[in-house]
Parts: C-alpha cells; sequence; structure tokens
C-alpha cells in the first residue's frame, strides 16, 4: 500500500488563488484587502483558502519590501499585435528615455514582452517573481481588466496608457482623444474632406485617436473612415497599399495613429503615384524622430515622451514609498510641418 500522498496545489500568485476560488483576480485582491465590494460569504471563503494554502494578504507586495532588488520591470504586454516588435520606434524612444530616468536614481531595468494569449497570468507572475522592486507597464493593449485587477493588490504599478475616469490603475499619457481631434482638423483645415483613420482601433490609445478624429469630422461635417491596420512591420506596409487601392480617389485626407504607420503610407501614396499634400493630406501620432526625416516632413501630433517617462519613473518612486498617487495626462501638440 502507497502512503504517497496527494500533490497539493501550489499557490504563489492572487491568480491561482482566483482560480482555486473561482472568481476573478479582481475579486481575491479586494477580497484579501477588506474592501467593502466583495460580500461577506465570498470573502469568508477566499479567506479560508488563503489560509489553507498558506497565502498572507498582501504577501507579493510585503516581500518586495522587505527585499529590495534595486530593478523595476518594464512590461511590454502585446494581446492587440502578437507580432509588433519591441524594436518598433516608439517603444525604442520611451525605453530611452525610461532607462536615463531609473538610471538616474539608481535602478536597473528588466524588460519583458509578452503576448497574453500564451501567458495568461503574464502580470502576476513578474510581480510575484521576487527579481523586481515596481513594474511599468508599457501600453494597456486589450489588458485593461487584466491591470486593473492587479492594481487593487499591487501600489508599485505604473501604466504607459489611455486614462479612462474612474480607472484604478495608475497612468501617465497623452490626451489621445484631444490628439485626434487635432489632427483631424488640421487635415480638414487643410482642404481635407473625405477624411481615413490608419490603425487599429481595438487598443486604448488609439481608439481614442480615433474618436476624437470622430468628434472634429462631425462637428465640421466630414465623413470619417476607419482602416484597421496592424502595427507589425511584416503587415502594415501591405495592408496600406490594399487599403489605399480599394479606396483609389476616394480619400484627401489620412490620420495615421503612429508616426511609423505615416511613414509606411508615405511610401505607399508615393508608389501610387499621389503627391502630399496636393494629392492626399497626411497626419501622424508622436512626434518621433522620422517625423522630421520623412519626405515631405510629417506633420504630426507630439507626446512628450521624454516627459512622460520621467512621470512614469517618479509617480513609481512615490508609490514605493507608499504613495497614492493620481494619474498624469500631458497635453499634445500640434506639430505642422508639410505633410498637411
Amino acid at each position: 500500500m502507497s502512503d504517497t500522498k496527494p500533490s497539493r496545489t501550489v499557490v504563489r500568485t492572487i491568480t491561482d488563488l482566483a482560480r482555486i476560488a473561482g472568481v476573478s483576480p479582481g475579486t481575491v485582491s479586494r477580497a484579501l484587502a477588506g474592501k467593502s465590494l466583495v460580500n461577506t460569504k465570498t470573502r469568508e471563503k477566499i479567506e479560508a483558502i488563503a489560509r489553507e494554502h498558506g497565502f498572507r494578504p498582501n504577501q507579493m507586495a510585503s516581500g518586495l519590501r522587505r527585499q529590495k532588488t534595486g530593478v523595476i520591470g518594464v512590461v511590454i504586454p502585446l494581446g492587440h499585435d502578437t507580432r509588433q516588435q519591441i524594436s518598433d520606434t516608439f517603444f525604442m524612444t520611451l525605453l530611452g528615455f525610461l532607462a536615463d530616468e531609473l538610471t538616474a536614481h539608481g535602478y536597473d531595468l528588466m524588460l519583458r514582452r509578452v503576448v497574453p494569449d500564451e501567458d495568461a497570468d503574464w502580470l502576476d507572475r513578474f510581480i510575484g517573481s521576487g527579481m523586481i522592486d515596481g513594474v511599468i507597464v508599457i501600453g494597456q493593449s486589450d489588458q485593461f481588466e487584466r491591470i486593473e485587477d492587479v492594481a487593487d493588490g499591487y501600489n508599485p504599478m505604473v501604466v504607459w496608457g489611455n486614462h479612462n475616469e474612474g480607472q484604478r490603475h495608475c497612468v501617465v499619457g497623452t490626451d489621445n482623444r484631444l490628439g485626434g481631434r487635432l489632427a483631424a482638423e488640421r487635415l480638414i483645415a487643410t482642404g481635407a474632406r473625405h477624411l481615413a483613420f490608419l490603425g487599429d482601433t481595438g487598443p486604448m490609445e488609439f481608439a481614442a485617436r480615433f474618436a476624437g478624429a470622430q468628434d472634429a469630422a462631425r462637428r465640421l461635417g466630414v465623413s470619417l473612415i476607419a482602416l484597421p491596420t496592424h502595427l507589425s512591420p511584416d503587415r502594415a506596409g501591405e495592408e496600406i497599399a490594399r487599403h489605399l487601392a480599394a479606396h483609389a480617389g476616394a480619400i484627401d485626407g489620412i490620420f495615421a495613429a503612429t508616426d511609423t504607420l505615416a511613414s509606411l503610407c508615405l511610401t505607399a501614396l508615393r508608389e501610387r503615384g499621389l503627391a502630399v499634400p496636393d494629392d492626399v493630406r497626411l497626419v501622424g501620432f508622436d512626434d518621433l524622430p522620422i517625423a522630421r526625416q520623412t519626405v515631405p516632413p510629417l506633420t504630426t501630433i507630439r507626446q512628450d515622451i521624454a516627459a512622460g517617462a520621467r512621470g512614469l519613473v517618479q509617480l513609481l518612486l512615490r508609490r514605493l514609498a507608499g504613495e497614492e498617487t493620481e494619474s498624469l495626462i500631458l497635453p499634445p501638440q500640434l506639430m505642422i510641418r508639410q505633410s498637411a
């Protein structure tokens, strides 16, 4: 007769505990924090399972406080476009500023690129790894609720992204809706009457940019269509070419969700024999260095990436010290060059 005992489920993260309890990780976070949003029966069930498995409330955060690593985790979730690369010019620009800021404050940077569909516990496992003191998330992708859940039980986290009224996680980012409005208004001011938005309207930041352009288009009585386009370079060029072929002669103003897409669009327009801005006006978003190097130079919406990096680090340091912080929303700026 074997005396082997059945293996016990290992509970390392809030997600592990949530799976056993049959609730969301956010409910576990709120229950262990004693928040009144969770009903008594559910809270008692979660607390009992936590005791059974030796899981202490806030054990991840308290463990990190006890043992400093001197490392800040930076994670880029790519649920919206799994083929997008960290070599994307926007990511590299922001990461460069972040590295400078963290180094100036005595921290090293640990970088992770994750595809959430392949790693559902990506954020819990990174935070609970014991390798980092806090985390900066670059982009909400399609992971808003996952980030919200973690924010309930973990304070030293700041996110680069879009701010929604009432959200629980701390964000640094540009007013994307205002930026989209400025872009559409510039196209219309230069004579465009049939606008297209080039990008994916799924991710929160891009959805807000499109919504801002819609606001301006409706108010000023012009048409606006969305042309879904991936950010991964192996897809975007071909998709833009197909869009231009499908809408030949029907578009005279394009708002690209990023400068990278705008640069690819310039190439595609040139290949079709269309002049910018004479035939088609074009506005990008970000004001990356490439915007000044294209032919013609790109009119774009500037988001202050350097100020954003400083804000991310400063807010994270305050949260590491135990503070609760408000989100930081940066104003966009229209940079007028030759493409519109």
